[in-house]
């Protein structure tokens, strides 16, 4: 049995006011040459089908159309969790009827994970489909029990469940998943709390043989081999330029499951350019390229440039960002962000700064006493 494991399509997605619907429909077509050149039994698709919570309609014509291929064309059975992204009751509207033909959906957690059997070429895998979920979502479920992170909220869950190490386990997840201390890369385009209370640990999933992840947006695995962020199909941040995007395929034989990675080839690729304009403007450097990429241009220049953005599309009409980057810009940088740490610090560490610059010692702790008493007092007459 042969499963495709996709992830973070954000179909509907815009990035600096460039709508990438066309890139998105052209990359689902690729995806759907895959899964013929392999014979996919089954897609999963874990989460953030959608970019947002409303979909514009051309959007949700692209999503209906590709599944329409996978499970009417091609007759495959698709699975799909939803993400922080979509609305929950959106994606579910309509799942009990599409079950008939081979489509399941899952927006909800109900007390315990969701499994589908699947019975294909004489293998038999269950498929476990947990949408993103949050602590107060568990917590109605177990009153009783104390659940104030995501990692305690997955841990109950888990707990709650009796899967068969025997058979073959694949799990659906949408969240941020950790492997111990060790962090996901991440990118611009997700939204995420890093360090925070979102964390879930790969640990948990130790009883599926392979984990379907999504909401992290660059392809890689976490904890162990098995345990994998598919990530997105195109590159949806500027943070993304080194992604070598991909789909994995998931192959289930003698109840042993393998995975391999088939790269993916955009219609425009999201790139970046730094050099002096008339280099990077210069046909000789870039006639081998495709210069309907997205890209995102960094000027060296020490002169000004005159129209530079005017200068770049010429060459680039794709072009959606600029920046200025040359010893005046590095300087101005720096000042920004000593203006930035002036701004956090209070009106005590101000002056301890600058008595420390003009004396070169610090202020002793009664010096400190006496001058936050003046602030204060001063700060109450201004009142």
């Amino acid at each position: 049995m042969k499963l495709m494991h996709l992830a973070d399509l954000h179909i509907g997605k815009i990035i600096y006011e460039q709508y990438l619907l066309e890139d998105q429909q052209y990359m689902l077509n690729e995806i759907v040459k895959i899964i013929k050149d392999e014979s996919i039994d089954a897609v999963l698709i874990s989460g953030d089908v959608y970019d947002r919570s409303v979909p514009p309609a051309d959007a949700v014509d692209v999503l209906n159309n590709f599944l329409n291929v996978l499970i009417k064309e091609l007759e495959i059975k698709v699975f799909i969790i939803s993400g922080n992204h979509d609305s929950k009751e959106r994606l579910n509207f309509g799942s009990k009827i599409f079950e008939n033909d081979g489509l399941y959906i899952q927006t909800e957690y109900n007390g315990s994970i969701r499994k589908v059997e699947l019975d294909e070429r004489g293998e038999k895998v269950n498929i476990y489909m947990l949408p993103f979920i949050k602590p107060i979502e568990v917590k109605q479920y177990f009153y009783d029990e104390k659940i104030e992170t995501y990692n305690d909220a997955m841990k109950l869950i888990m707990s709650k469940e009796e899967i068969h190490q025997d058979e073959v386990n694949i799990l659906m997840a949408h969240q941020f998943v950790t492997g111990g201390t060790s962090q996901p890369e991440t990118s611009d385009s997700e939204t995420l709390n890093v360090g925070g209370v979102e964390n879930v640990d790969s640990s948990n999933f130790d009883a599926f043989d392979y984990v379907a992840l999504g909401h992290i947006h660059g392809p890689q695995r976490i904890g162990r081999d098995e345990v994998r962020y598919s990530g997105t199909m195109l590159k949806y941040s500027f943070s993304e330029v080194r992604h070598h995007k991909s789909v994995v395929i998931v192959n289930i034989k003698d109840k042993k499951v393998k995975f391999e990675l088939r790269e993916l080839t955009p219609l425009r690729d999201m790139r970046e350019i730094k050099g002096p304009i008339e280099e990077l403007i210069n046909y000789d450097n870039y006639k081998d390229m495709n210069t309907d990429d997205y890209i995102r241009a960094i000027i060296t220049n020490e002169e000004t440039v005159y129209d530079a953005i005017g200068q770049i599309r010429s060459v680039y009409p794709n072009t959606l960002s600029l920046e200025i980057q040359n010893s005046k810009s590095i300087v101005m940088g720096k000042e920004l962000k000593q203006i930035e740490k002036i701004k956090e610090k209070t009106e005590l560490e101000l002056f301890e700064d600058f008595y420390k610059f003009q004396n070169n010692v610090d202020l002793d702790e009664v010096q400190k006493e006496i001058l936050n008493e003046i602030i204060e007092k001063s700060k109450r007459e201004v009142e």
